[in-house]
């Protein structure tokens, strides 16, 4: 058991959350009871996540896509209010940790993606920074692009939609999870031979194909699992806390 408290405390120092200047509010967004002894994690606060926490009995839940999202309608309305409900009337609390997940050297999710990938050693995307959103790196020996996107395929459990062709031979790869198409321009000008996201858009498709690039969109919700995961699995080790990773399906 942990208070509340003290586990604010603790993730918004490791997570070094005065770093960011982000779209929502990082940290704990909806104040539960104040002891913690079950916290649930998941990518996204839906309300299939809170009731399938709810359930287990988690007293906090958390997450990479949490709530009051900057531009959006502060109105607490429909699936809004929904949510909001099932926290309070169950004494959840709720934390969400947006690009500070993404960017976190251990426990982020793009460090974390990169391991799937079977690449440890690698460098920021951008040259001009160490930010940890977006990175570079080689395979320890080449293989061909079909090899890779099965790979993807095994530890995500969803079809990569694939520009390139499949008997290309790859090595150095660039990598950001999410929503990340439009950072295929940094991934060319460090000569990666594949870029992985999570989504694409219109575009990408053209600009992947011109500058001969493969590109790989793997899915929002698949490649952003693995960090939240890893930061729940670190609290019930260093506090002695039940765990559980909720992985609600998401085809996105």
């Amino acid at each position: 058991m942990i208070l509340l408290k003290e586990l604010t405390e603790y993730l918004d120092f490791s997570m070094e959350t005065q770093k960011f200047s982000d779209y929502c509010p990082n940290g704990l967004q909806v104040e539960g009871s104040e002891e913690i002894s079950k916290i649930a994690t998941g990518v996204t606060a839906s309300q299939a996540l809170l009731e399938a926490a709810s359930d287990w009995g988690a007293s906090a839940i958390l997450v990479h896509h949490g709530y009051f999202w900057r531009g959006e309608s502060s109105r607490l309305l429909g699936y809004k209010r929904k949510r909001l409900n099932t926290l309070l009337k169950n004494e959840i609390s709720l934390f969400a940790y947006h690009l500070p997940l993404d960017a976190h050297p251990e426990f982020g999710n793009n460090v974390c993606f990169g391991r799937m990938l079977g690449i440890e050693e690698h460098q920021p995307l951008f040259k001009c920074s160490s930010d940890g959103l977006g990175s570079v790196g080689e395979l320890a020996s080449e293989t061909s692009v079909g090899n890779l996107v099965s790979h993807i395929r095994e530890f995500t459990d969803r079809e990569p939609l694939l520009i390139g062709e499949p008997n290309s031979i790859v090595r150095r790869i660039a990598w950001c999870t999410g929503a990340a198409q439009s950072n295929i321009d940094a991934a060319i000008s460090v000569g990666a031979d594949v870029y992985v996201s999570g989504e694409i858009s219109e575009q990408t498709y053209h600009i992947a194909k011109e500058e001969k690039i493969t590109y790989i969109a793997a899915g929002h919700h698949a490649t952003e699992r693995y960090g939240v995961k890893a930061l729940g699995e670190h609290l019930e080790d260093r506090f002695s806390i039940e765990h559980k990773f909720i992985d609600i399906v998401n085809p996105v």
